[in-house]
């Protein structure tokens, strides 16, 4: 009998432990390349032509970028926070080490670029929002989804050299 009280007390508080491990990493997906787009907003050969850039970049500056285009963020609401245990995500259970993060969202209107601390030597926080303010923004506003992904990476690129 105390067995089973003892099992049933761990049962109760642990249940809560394990249930929320999991929840987040139900969000995102099993794998990630360089570009991933899952609101389809991009042309296949637009995609291998970021894909590329970004690979070619990598063994140039020693940086992964890597975008996200998606539809949805839920159970997110602020999209800082998905970028971040996206970010997390990628490392903890995907071994992918992103030295910046391109979250995008045509549906939600939102764009969030995440660096980490080791690039924070060749750019500053402020150098990557000018980066978006100037390159990225202008093309998001004309609907050139592809232009302002390129652009920024571009331009990202070229600070990080």
């Amino acid at each position: 009998m105390k067995k089973l009280l003892l099992f049933l007390t761990l049962s109760l508080f642990c249940s809560q432990y394990f249930f929320a491990q999991t929840s987040n990493q139900n969000n995102f997906a099993k794998s990630y390349d360089y570009v991933n787009d899952f609101e389809k907003i991009l042309t296949s050969s637009q995609l291998k032509t970021l894909n590329d850039l970004l690979k070619k970049s990598e063994t140039k500056t020693n940086t992964k970028i890597t975008i996200v285009i998606t539809p949805s963020i839920a159970p997110y609401t602020d999209l800082t926070q998905y970028s971040s245990d996206l970010d997390k995500y990628l490392v903890a259970n995907l071994k992918i080490d992103t030295s910046i993060l391109i979250i995008l969202s045509k549906q939600l209107r939102q764009i969030q670029i995440q660096g980490v601390e080791k690039i924070r030597s060749k750019m500053s926080d402020q150098e990557m929002k000018d980066i978006v303010s100037n390159y990225v923004l202008p093309e998001l506003k004309k609907g050139d989804y592809y232009k302002a992904l390129q652009e920024g990476a571009n331009q990202l690129i070229k600070k990080l050299e």
